[in-house]
């Protein structure tokens, strides 16, 4: 028997590419004889998507689906599968896009003790109003986070089962499973992998992920630095403006003293008590910060079928 992997792919009205897809796939699967199974999470597709995969299912007991009520996003598309499978995972978008040939390459670059591997879409087949932000994204991110690979966002991944049992993703962080790892002390690498052109349909994700992905990244940093001690962040910055404030009104009673005049700077005197008070609002908010270790505001799917 080869090595045991699993496969899972989101999906998401993606009804014309489940068979391509499952027929590439299931080919270097067999060809390589790995102990297979491949796990479709359905995010609420409103087309045929489910009916394609229970097609393939009913030939192919290797062949696993989750069908979510309605789209909740990849991250808990992703949530729902890794907490279903064990062992090694590969995860690849349902778009045909990720090539499943490179599935070999990832398994042997994690067998040269890397935790996590992700793939580097070297020569993006995607638009001009794609690549470019995605670049400036990942360079930025690259450049703060300390994690040093190109390409983060890539669906093609593979996972040690320590490193997905260990994740906690949800919104958009799906996007930072690097960086996330990483934090967690995970061993982190890419790989150049072979990227297709888009064959069917268009992407399912608008402009407006660029704004959302800037407030995840800002997530990513704040919670991978200050999630188990959230006064450190907000009680430092907390200070710094206490003691400017009282700098600041301390020099205005100074000139009150020895003029026996504030000199017109009253805005200034109303600027330090301002900072004061903002300074013990930023520290209230690290206490209140210390109390709350994790947000209750999470999406829960719907699950209307699950195989047994």
């Amino acid at each position: 028997m080869g090595t045991k992997i699993s496969v899972l792919i989101p999906v998401f009205n993606e009804e014309e590419s489940i068979k391509e897809l499952y027929d590439s796939l299931s080919s270097v699967l067999k060809r390589e004889h790995y102990d297979y199974k491949i796990m479709f999470v359905d995010d609420g597709s409103t087309d045929s998507t489910y009916q394609r995969i229970s097609e393939i299912k009913a030939k192919d007991k290797r062949i696993s689906v989750v069908r979510f009520k309605t789209n909740c996003g990849k991250s808990v598309a992703l949530t729902e599968g890794f907490r279903r499978l064990s062992g090694i995972v590969v995860t690849m978008d349902g778009d045909l896009q990720d090539d499943p040939e490179e599935i070999p390459n990832l398994l042997k670059k994690l067998n040269e003790n890397w935790d996590l591997v992700s793939g580097w879409k070297f020569k993006r087949r995607d638009p001009v109003d794609k690549t470019i932000p995605s670049k400036i994204f990942n360079f930025v991110l690259r450049l703060f986070s300390g994690v040093k690979i190109h390409d983060f966002n890539c669906g093609l991944k593979i996972y040690k089962e320590e490193v997905y049992r260990n994740l906690d993703i949800y919104g958009s962080l799906y996007r930072f499973i690097p960086v996330l790892a990483a934090r967690l002390g995970f061993k982190v690498t890419e790989i150049p992998v072979n990227h297709k052109p888009r064959k069917y349909g268009k992407s399912k994700f608008g402009s407006s992920r660029f704004l959302i992905g800037l407030f995840d990244f800002f997530t990513v940093l704040f919670l991978s630095r200050y999630f188990q001690s959230p006064l450190h962040f907000f009680g430092l910055w907390g200070l710094v403006a206490v003691m400017i404030g009282f700098l600041i009104d301390c020099y205005v009673l100074y000139l009150k003293i020895t003029t026996g005049t504030i000199q017109n700077r009253l805005p200034l005197f109303l600027g330090g008590i301002f900072l004061i008070l903002m300074g013990f609002q930023f520290l209230s908010l690290g206490l209140i910060g210390e109390l709350i270790t994790k947000s209750s505001n999470r999406r829960t799917p719907v699950i209307i079928e699950e195989d047994k």
